[in-house]
């Protein structure tokens, strides 16, 4: 699963490069994913996921554990 948030699913999109004369050339936008390690105090081990920085700011806010468990139920985490 490369390039693709292990939380939120994010993955890239395409789209195109817009010249001055108005020529068009595909291209990609890439998620901006970072391989972050987490704690898990429930199970007393650590974790490392790939995650986009949008993931990393929801899982400051609501912490590791409820956010691993709505990624479950989507279908997301491999963990």
């Amino acid at each position: 699963m490369a390039r693709v948030c292990q939380i939120t699913g994010k993955r890239p999109q395409v789209g195109n490069n817009v010249s001055h004369s108005n020529n068009k050339t595909r291209r990609r936008f890439l998620p901006n994913l970072q391989k972050k390690r987490f704690y898990l105090p429930e199970e007393d081990k650590w974790i490392t996921l790939k995650v986009s920085a949008s993931a990393i700011r929801t899982i400051n806010k609501n912490g590791i554990t409820s956010v691993l468990k709505k990624a479950r139920e989507n279908g997301n985490v491999l963990v």
